[in-house]
């Protein structure tokens, strides 16, 4: 019934238009198997640390965007990212993600250090980078230093669309080059997009799903597009649960080994919403090690959850979604399964 491989836009745009009304049980439980070889019940928990809400781009529809006056920005010092990263190795975590905004310091060889850094103190994490857009060199520098995956969304893969989201200066062009060269580097690499963000059409959606197909990332991110008061799109209607919910399904089913994260942006949209993630087939989650008095700078929209929770109560949050679930937590490093090599390790738990 969901043999997606072969589709053509028109057909992907049809099913999408269908599902996305509300998906189907038939959706859900396909999805829901389709991880089962590869993954299990396992959900996959990488520590997130907000590095910098510094950025230099003016992305329409995020709160860290350049032209947003009214941010607090910051910028951790190598030795604060160093710490949250102690502090989630602490709690048991072997798997971490540093994520900022288009910072012109960390943009630099500073990131490299810190990547060196973390690597020398815990070989055997995996680490993941989102920084966004870098020069080649700058991304094969990264990979030297030890990153293992590096997430960047490419948004839309509909030209014109992609300029309704971005200022003429960004292009898709640009965004497509720089995940191919992250492929070409050895990167496990994360796209992903926002469900129901402005301008989007069923269209576009199948075009999204062309390109994955071709891209082949390891990661895919999706989330619902929620609004920030200080962007051009303040007074945009959020993307729709079923239509979130259906795309999550739907890639599970094109992409079964794929990384799926359960988003913040899901939890915040509706209460329960991760839970409702996993079970259309998401199989990450990103608990906050950033400091507390650092999360509510770090807005890329309105309303979002977990800002005022200290690192252990947004840990037993998220570990209490996950069960009710029905999902068993693994910390280990996550690794993507290659394509033809089912894997079923045994879980590993906080130690």
């Amino acid at each position: 019934m969901y043999d997606l491989g072969a589709l053509n836009k028109a057909e992907w745009a049809a099913l999408i238009e269908r599902e996305a009304r509300g998906p189907s049980g038939a959706l859900l439980r396909a999805a829901d198997q389709a991880r089962l070889p590869y993954y299990g019940h396992r959900v996959f928990f990488r520590g997130l640390v907000e590095f910098s809400n510094v950025c230099r781009m003016d992305c329409y529809y995020c709160g860290l965007r350049r032209g947003n006056k009214g941010v607090r920005r910051y910028r951790l010092s190598p030795e604060e990212i160093l710490c949250c990263v102690r502090a989630g190795r602490e709690r048991g975590f072997h798997s971490f993600v540093l994520q900022g905004g288009e910072d012109g310091v960390y943009n630099g060889g500073q990131m490299v250090n810190v990547v060196e850094r973390i690597k020398a103190e815990f070989p055997g994490a995996a680490l993941t980078l989102s920084m966004g857009e870098l020069p080649p060199e700058m991304y094969k520098r990264l990979r030297q230093a030890g990153a293992d995956r590096y997430l960047l969304r490419h948004e839309t893969a509909d030209a014109a669309h992609f300029a309704r989201l971005h200022p003429p200066a960004q292009t898709l062009d640009s965004r497509k080059r720089c995940l191919f060269a992250l492929k070409e580097l050895g990167f496990q690499v994360g796209a992903g997009f926002m469900a129901g963000s402005p301008g989007q059409t069923f269209e576009t959606l199948a075009q999204d799903m062309l390109f994955l197909k071709a891209l082949q990332p390891e990661m895919v991110g999706i989330g619902p597009f929620l609004p920030q008061s200080d962007t051009p799109f303040a007074g945009e209607p959020p993307g729709s649960l079923s239509l979130t919910l259906t795309m999550l399904a739907l890639v599970r089913l094109l992409l079964p080994q794929a990384m799926l994260p359960a988003t913040t942006a899901l939890g915040t949209l509706v209460p329960g919403g991760r839970e409702l993630g996993l079970r259309a087939g998401a199989n990450v989650v990103m608990p906050n090690l950033t400091p507390t008095e650092r999360r509510g700078d770090y807005l890329l929209y309105d309303g979002k959850i977990g800002i005022d929770s200290g690192v252990d109560e947004g840990l037993r949050q998220i570990m209490d979604s996950v069960a009710v679930a029905g999902f068993t937590p693994d910390f280990g490093r996550g690794d993507h399964c290659r394509l033809g090599e089912p894997r079923l390790n045994t879980p590993r738990n906080p130690a």
